[in-house]
């Protein structure tokens, strides 16, 4: 399972948000490509990029913070945020972005995503992000009927990468992931799924370590690295030593 630190930059800042509200944010660094470096000079194998500007206005708006992260590190780095088309995909490839997400757009245009698949075979990732296992979008200020699982479904032939899966009432309170939607999710696909929300100690990365076995690769976790309530590099070394050969 990877320890994959997230970087979430809002008018060029890195900050932090409570469970998605843009009026509830912590600004941790001015200069997110420094935050960026720390992580991956502690080991880390992933770094998740949101551009939250762009979630909310619907397209990029912090793109030379990107660029300056892209420079800076050599870790791959997936980002997500506003891509609402095949342009902006092209546009991230381009710079050398390894995964792309996409969030809002699985739900309102299905076809974008089998369409990028097929042009950028594993290096699509479906973002859900789910209150009450249902499906928000627009930077999670509208909510819809789609069950989460329901939504995961409809990908499981067209090539996703993985599902980043989001636990909204769980994000930036440092409360412990939701453990059993989680499992739910990842046993209902054969997509690989990658988990979100609520990490706040080393604990909670002991309590995903089964979740292994049902097809969960990877933690996404923020808020606690940045106030350090969860070390990366015994994350890292807990995850690793768990790891099974092969």
């Amino acid at each position: 399972m990877m320890i994959i630190p997230a970087v979430d930059i809002k008018n060029g800042n890195c900050v932090r948000l409570l469970q998605g509200r843009m009026d509830a944010e912590t600004i941790f660094s001015t200069n997110p490509s420094e935050m960026a470096f720390r992580w991956a000079g502690l080991g880390a194998e992933m770094l998740h990029i949101v551009d939250l500007d762009g979630a909310f206005e619907k397209s990029p708006r912090n793109l030379k913070a990107i660029q300056d992260i892209l420079h800076t590190v050599q870790v791959p780095i997936q980002v997500g945020g506003g891509i609402r088309d095949i342009k902006t995909i092209e546009q991230y490839i381009a710079l050398g972005v390894a995964k792309i997400v996409i969030g809002t757009e699985a739900i309102r245009n299905p076809q974008l995503v089998r369409d990028a698949c097929k042009l950028y075979p594993g290096r699509i990732v479906v973002g859900i992000d789910a209150r009450k296992g249902r499906v928000a979008i627009e930077g999670w200020t509208t909510m819809t009927d789609v069950l989460a699982i329901d939504l995961a479904r409809q990908y499981e032939d067209c090539g996703v990468a993985a599902i980043n899966f989001t636990d909204i009432h769980r994000d930036g309170m440092q409360t412990g992931p939701n453990i059993e939607e989680t499992q739910k999710l990842a046993e209902a696909v054969s997509i690989p799924v990658v988990a979100s929300g609520g990490v706040s100690t080393i604990q909670d990365i002991r309590n995903l370590l089964p979740l292994v076995s049902v097809g969960v690769i990877g933690v996404i976790t923020g808020k606690a690295l940045y106030a350090g309530t969860l070390s990366l590099s015994e994350a890292i070394q807990e995850t690793t030593r768990r790891r099974p050969d092969i």
